[in-house]
């Protein structure tokens, strides 16, 4: 009796099991695709086909199988690829691809493995694109690369129900040849800027000691007092040596005079 009972207990714990392999629960970011005899069979409640779920899933015994998919947002690294540039620059680029599955059912039977697949066509992308470009390009106009990646990839990926929404170049490996080679460049251009920068101040201060002059010739007077100004300030650093100003009319006198003089034994 005791045996009969354990067979029957075993039984229906066999069965209770069995029933329960065939009830998925599914989370609020899966969604279920389901082969019904080896076809697809499109949930009633969601014809379009974008998979059966969230929630409580009832599989068919032994008709039934379920290929889960998750809906979330999923970050690729792509692997660094090397590039030839249209100006003929070899350089390793790397990248990383945000996309997510809109369409599950697609996404199952369009391709064998859609990750794999999306990491494929992103590399060969990527070292297709950014050799159409060139050096200057890849290094300033990086959000316009990085549109164009998104693009052509998301062109590809479409058939297969993913939908890119970002790709992003991390990082450019360039040879060391070529970054001495733009150090120097960079060098150079903060050079030319300098001089720039000084030639502009030279000039504004030219213009500007012009016209101090103007003022100076317009009003003599200014130019007395500007004299007893220097020579305060000499007086007040405690200097040993005194300066004594004099004007230039002054100093045109004197040549004048030495001139005059000059005639004179000149006509004698």
């Amino acid at each position: 009796m005791n045996m009969d009972l354990l067979l029957v207990a075993v039984v229906v714990v066999a069965v209770l099991v069995f029933i329960a392999s065939f009830v998925k629960i599914l989370r609020e970011y899966e969604r279920a695709v389901i082969f019904r005899l080896g076809r697809s069979a499109r949930s009633i409640f969601n014809p379009g086909g974008q998979g059966n779920g969230p929630g409580l899933v009832l599989l068919v015994p032994l008709i039934d199988k379920m290929v889960k998919v998750s809906l979330r947002t999923v970050a690729m690294d792509v692997p660094p690829q090397d590039v030839i540039t249209r100006d003929n620059v070899s350089v390793k680029v790397n990248a990383v691809i945000y996309f997510r599955v809109v369409d599950p059912e697609r996404a199952i039977i369009s391709v064998e493995d859609y990750l794999y697949a999306t990491s494929q066509i992103a590399q060969t992308t990527l070292r297709s694109a950014l050799g159409q470009a060139e050096l200057d390009d890849l290094l300033s106009a990086r959000d316009k690369i990085n549109q164009q990646l998104q693009r052509i990839i998301d062109e590809h990926t479409d058939p297969w129900g993913i939908k890119v929404t970002t790709v992003e170049v991390k990082h450019i490996d360039l040879p060391q040849d070529m970054q001495r080679a733009m150090a120097k460049q960079a060098e150079a251009e903060r050079e030319r800027r300098a001089k720039v920068i000084n030639a502009d101040g030279e000039f504004q201060a030219a213009a500007k000691l012009a016209e101090a002059a103007e003022v100076l010739t317009r009003y003599p007077v200014a130019v007395q007092l500007r004299y007893l100004q220097t020579m305060r300030e000499i007086a007040s650093e405690r200097n040993t040596t005194t300066f004594f100003p004099l004007p230039m009319d002054l100093l045109t006198l004197f040549g004048g005079m030495n001139a005059t003089k000059d005639a004179t034994r000149s006509d004698r």
